[in-house]
């Protein structure tokens, strides 16, 4: 949970990634793909920050770009108080001990022929961490961390189960005692039963060495289970970002209203169902995104002034920011305006 005195580990100011595309005519001018296009956010030490939204819709090449492991076009990315955005040779490499990340896919993000403890380690030779014995014990003291015994560091990937080989990624990641850690959808391609695991596993991991997370999901209940600030992104923007425990009593934006309405309950479960907001139509593309609002295409809420200008990313209520013009405050509550959906 949040820390009420929590400094700013992260700073993330106006990042904008833009990828050139190659000329499809002589005539034609050349094409950009606006993947994140303005984006700020920031980051309490010991806290999670989840990024969720749609497939496409920028989350993870925005954590790629924090990472510099995509190109930024503009924009600063600071990291207790060192601009990671202005490194370069060495200093680069150095900062990169401090973040680190958990990939999506843990059959694919251990190399088949290494076997479980070199994996954990490379960082650690990488880096030149350490004297090669501390190196061992390292390594060592990691495996009982995550919940795997020591002696499983000779076996190979195979001869572990998906989530074991996610604890083992996970292992990877803390090896050079980062401060913060991208979790890039860890458990979406694990059973639901292992989820819960790996999941604890995360938050404790978190609360015993204060770590702090990035979290990039689609999936709203994962996120509900593990985060402290919620920021919802559409076509390269944030739309929406607000603590948890607001954001999930009252979501305001209309497109994150619609997410929360797809989110499967037990009780209540057709009532729901019946009430869900069915969005209709598909994204904009990020190469001539629309000059207003880009989710006014897709809205049930949306008039034609959202189609011509871009509205602010404002904060309505405190720490709740929004980008919408179609929301109220009365009283100091902020409600959406009523939500027409359109026939499909």
């Amino acid at each position: 949970m949040m820390r009420a005195n929590s400094s700013p580990l992260l700073q993330v100011s106006d990042l904008k990634v833009h990828f050139p595309r190659a000329r499809t005519g002589w005539l034609k001018p050349p094409e950009v793909v606006k993947a994140v296009d303005g984006v700020s956010f920031e980051i309490a030490r010991g806290t999670t920050l989840a990024v969720v939204g749609e497939s496409g819709s920028g989350k993870t090449t925005t954590a790629l770009a924090v990472m510099r492991l995509a190109p930024m076009s503009s924009g600063q990315v600071t990291l207790g108080g060192t601009d990671l955005g202005t490194l370069e040779g060495e200093a680069l490499r150095q900062a990169r001990r401090r973040v680190q990340i958990i990939f999506q896919d843990p059959f694919s993000s251990l190399n088949p022929r290494q076997r479980a403890g070199d994996a954990v380690r490379a960082p650690l030779d990488l880096m030149n961490v350490g004297t090669p014995a501390q190196r061992t014990e390292r390594v060592a003291e990691l495996f009982t961390q995550v919940g795997l015994r020591p002696e499983q560091q000779q076996l190979f990937p195979h001869q572990f189960s998906g989530g074991q080989r996610q604890r083992i990624n996970i292992a990877r990641a803390l090896a050079t005692k980062p401060d913060l850690v991208v979790c890039d959808e860890p458990v979406s391609a694990l059973d639901v039963a292992i989820r819960a695991q790996i999941l604890n596993l995360l938050a404790r991991l978190q609360r015993e060495l204060g770590l702090t997370y990035l979290f990039i999901s689609h999936d709203m209940a994962v996120v509900e289970h593990l985060c402290d600030e919620i920021a919802v992104m559409y076509l390269g923007q944030i739309v929406e970002r607000a603590p948890r425990r607001a954001f999930f009593a009252n979501p305001l934006h209309p497109y994150s209203v619609a997410l929360m309405s797809a989110v499967p309950t037990v009780k209540g479960g057709r009532e729901r169902a019946a009430q869900r907001i069915r969005l209709v139509g598909d994204p904009p593309s990020p190469i001539a995104p629309p000059p207003g609002c880009r989710f006014a295409g897709r809205c049930p809420a949306a008039e034609p002034a959202c189609a011509a200008e871009l509205p602010p990313l404002r904060e309505l209520t405190p720490g709740h920011w929004v980008r919408c013009r179609r929301i109220e405050v009365v009283g100091g509550v902020a409600r959406p305006l009523l939500f027409l959906p359109k026939a499909a």
